[in-house]
């Protein structure tokens, strides 16, 4: 039997100024929630989460988060959760943080709330999460039965945070349309346990018209710390659009071989999820046999915005074969989404490709 699936969150709240409505919205969930956030977030963030809980006169719990979605730090507080007798929990950060907190909620079986403070990945909206070991080598997928309870974004804590995680965000997004499109190609199983809906479809292809419309001018407004229509409309596609068309849509070769970077040793460590993803989505446009043409479209608005076009950028310009040939292998493993575009797709052709794209890209 062949069916169709659409999941997504209960409720999406984004605007200029909304993270201090948190306890209002995470009062109608929960009376004991638990907030995950690294130090820096907090540092920035937290004063506005204390007073936005003491109007609602619920006591929060706050536990620092390390850095890493590992199951050791997803075991760590979910001890912490059980202990205080957390009744939601709340992951306020940045994508690895926003992970953490839903493998969180799923082992105590209690809701999530997801407050991105940047527009960097697509993260907040989906029911899974993106485990890594305790060094920083991606592991695997861990799904769920839900989605978020609430994603609520706020915009202007999003253009206080560095530029680069905007831009981040939209390699991410930009690679929402190309997977779904190559996945239903062969009409492969989307992340949501089924074939694609045509709301799933649509929603992929607004989340790229708008990249492509508005994003060089809501990365200079962005730039400027500045919120205008066009920040607005590039957070709801990197955040929301992006979200619920991998999803819902289908993924492909674009994120396994940001998955098969983490092979590798070195600074390309350094760089941002979406940062390597927008190499993913030119490497996989390579892969398919699109024309130069339409590859450099990608590529141009990638340069307009700072993202790595070349192996230089990835710091990688000195890289060998065989560590090429490592991403590949990891990229086209059993359980990849690779499969989903290509199941016969071998390490030394994504190897050639990621080399072809520095080569289109190289001046």
């Amino acid at each position: 039997m062949q069916k169709k699936v659409f999941i997504s969150p209960k409720k999406y709240i984004q605007g200029a100024g909304v993270l201090s409505e948190i306890g209002e919205e995470v009062a109608k969930i929960g009376k004991a929630p638990f907030v995950l956030s690294d130090s820096i977030v907090w540092e920035i963030t937290g004063n506005t989460v204390k007073e936005s809980f003491d109007v609602t006169n619920i006591t929060y719990i706050y536990e620092e988060f390390t850095g890493e979605a590992s199951n050791t730090e997803i075991n760590r507080l979910t001890e912490v959760g059980k202990d205080k007798e957390a009744d939601v929990v709340i992951g306020l950060g940045g994508g690895k943080t926003i992970d953490t907190a839903k493998a969180v909620g799923d082992a105590l079986g209690i809701p999530v709330v997801v407050a991105p403070t940047t527009a960097s990945t697509d993260a907040p909206t989906s029911a899974l999460s993106v485990i890594y070991s305790d060094e920083g080598v991606f592991e695997g997928y861990k799904f769920y039965n839900k989605n978020p309870e609430l994603v609520l974004i706020d915009s202007k804590v999003v253009v206080g945070a560095p530029i680069f995680l905007l831009a981040s965000g939209m390699g991410d997004a930009m690679a929402t349309l190309v997977e779904v499109k190559a996945s239903q190609k062969r009409n492969s199983n989307t992340m949501a346990g089924g074939k694609a809906t045509l709301a799933a479809i649509a929603i992929a292809e607004k989340a790229e018209e708008i990249l492509f419309d508005q994003g060089i001018a809501a990365y200079k407004a962005a730039k400027q710390k500045i919120v205008t229509p066009q920040v607005e409309a590039i957070i709801e596609a990197n955040t929301l659009l992006s979200g619920l068309g991998f999803e819902n849509g289908g993924l492909a070769a674009a994120h396994a071989i940001h998955n098969g970077f983490t092979a590798l040793k070195g600074n390309i460590h350094k760089l941002t999820h979406g940062q390597k993803v927008a190499y993913g989505v030119l490497t996989q446009l390579v892969l398919e046999g699109y024309s130069e043409e339409e590859i450099m479209r990608y590529a141009d608005f990638f340069k307009a915005i700072e993202l790595p076009t070349t192996l230089k950028d990835l710091h990688l310009d000195d890289v060998a074969y065989e560590d090429l040939l490592e991403v590949g292998k990891l990229a086209t493993v059993e359980g990849e989404t690779t499969h989903n575009m290509n199941p016969e797709l071998t390490p030394e052709q994504v190897a050639d490709a990621i080399l072809a794209v520095n080569a289109l890209t190289t001046v």
